[in-house]
């Protein structure tokens, strides 16, 4: 799967001011008609969905796990958890494998867009409820021309009793 990459701002006409705006690197993805980001730092890799193998007893949003290159990672229904509309996976669905707290998991999004350099003076902070979402894990909102793209703070999505059962799952 190809990711283009984006540059915003244009370099070679910048003004020199005396603060410099930080470069964000983001793997975009959409759950719907929503953008998300989620920091490049934090992605490992974006496969397609596979055969995912249920879990008894495992919370509603994850959906089971799938054996990556030999480690079992449990995989999470980024929709569920954000309580949007279940909608069947297509061919474009995608698995986000992120690192979150030091556990590796994987994220079912509706399809990967793209990864973008957008400067940080772009992004805004959020406000109170964004998309049906509690805003506590999100970061900011990034304004790309026409795009409104959230930003997910990936450490915030799961709270400690969820963390601890994808972890008992992964035992």
């Amino acid at each position: 799967m190809d990711i283009a990459i984006k540059k915003t701002g244009d370099q070679k006409n910048s003004v020199v001011s005396s603060e410099i705006d930080e470069i964000v690197q983001l793997v975009t993805f959409k759950l719907g008609n929503e953008e998300f980001a989620l920091d490049i730092l934090k992605v490992q890799e974006i496969n397609r969905i596979v055969e995912i193998t249920k879990v008894p007893k495992a919370p509603d949003f994850v959906e089971g796990v799938i054996n990556l290159r030999g480690r079992v990672i449990p995989i999470v229904d980024i929709r569920k958890k954000f309580h949007l509309s279940i909608k069947e996976a297509t061919k474009d669905a995608r698995v986000i494998v992120v690192n979150i707290m030091n556990k590796t998991i994987g994220l079912i999004v509706d399809s990967v867009s793209e990864v973008l350099r957008i400067n940080s003076s772009t992004i805004q902070p959020p406000p109170p409820l964004i998309a049906g979402l509690d805003s506590d894990y999100i970061k900011g909102v990034g304004k790309l021309d026409e795009r409104l793209i959230i930003l997910l703070d990936i450490d915030k999505i799961f709270t400690t009793g969820e963390h601890r059962l994808i972890e008992s799952i992964m035992k």
